[in-house]
């Protein structure tokens, strides 16, 4: 009785190696093909991305996502041939998929963020950009988050999906920027005398460009003083030197031409200048 069993198990062995042998060698050969084939696919891609300008940060990752769904879809195709029931792995993968999507709503988003960033390029690593009051410069730009450096030398890790909800003002795409700084004069002083006292004085600071030269006007008058706006274009890397070098020339200026101030203590009536 029992070598009946044992006669039996053994044919049953036989038989199921005599079936799986060949599949399970062709389910070799297919791994090794589809492998060298995927490594192949993932290099055009590569070449691919590199030649169309994509960022150097999106192409890895690019890259390694092909790889894995291409090796991934490689052994799909050997599970099937083998003859494994895939219909529950996939139902499972599936709702899998919807569990993490909804877990992960704002990584999503941000990382959706990050493609969109990498791919148009609304600024680059070392660009002096504003997004709302946060001022600095690209430090890196990740999937998921950009590292922008303040002058203060800090690091604001700002999410990818705060970029592309907000408006983002890139000071390095021109190459120069214009700052905008606010001067009072008072009303009895006259306006083409001190405009040309704080030209000079802007001249003066090595950094700020001689072309195109500085604005200077009047943009609006209150109680006490008129107030200028006074505009010198610099590079952007030199936006905070220039504006501490700026707002001390021309107080320096003000002094020598004993330009005066008007107090906000009391109301005083007074001539207008030109």
């Amino acid at each position: 009785m029992e070598m009946d069993k044992i006669n039996e198990y053994l044919q049953i062995a036989i038989d199921k190696t005599v079936f799986f042998l060949p599949r399970i060698i062709a389910a070799g050969l297919i791994l090794w093909i589809g492998f060298k084939i995927v490594k192949k696919l993932v290099q055009w891609v590569g070449l691919a991305l590199e030649k169309t300008g994509f960022s150097e940060t999106l192409r890895p990752f690019l890259t390694s996502t092909t790889s894995v769904i291409l090796k991934g879809a490689v052994l799909f195709i050997i599970a099937s041939f083998i003859g494994a029931d895939l219909t529950g792995l996939v139902a499972i993968l599936a709702a899998a998929g919807f569990a993490i999507g909804m877990a992960l709503q704002g990584s999503l988003g941000n990382f959706a963020s990050g493609i969109l960033i990498l791919t148009l390029k609304p600024y680059k690593i070392g660009d002096w950009i504003q997004l709302d009051d946060k001022f600095g410069k690209v430090e890196e730009i990740g999937i998921f988050s950009t590292d922008v450096l303040t002058p203060g030398n800090k690091i604001l890790i700002v999410p990818n999906s705060m970029v592309t909800e907000s408006v983002v003002t890139n000071f390095s795409e021109k190459g120069k920027i214009r700052l905008e700084l606010m001067v009072t004069m008072p009303y009895d002083e006259s306006f083409p005398k001190v405009k040309q006292i704080i030209i000079d004085s802007l001249l003066t600071i090595p950094k700020v460009l001689k072309d195109p030269l500085p604005e200077i006007g009047i943009q609006n008058f209150d109680s006490h003083s008129v107030q200028l706006l006074v505009r010198p274009y610099v590079k952007p890397s030199d936006f905070w030197e220039v504006t501490f070098e700026s707002h001390k020339a021309i107080k320096a200026a003000f002094h020598a031409h004993d330009i005066k101030v008007a107090y906000s203590e009391g109301v005083e009536m007074g001539r207008i200048g030109e």
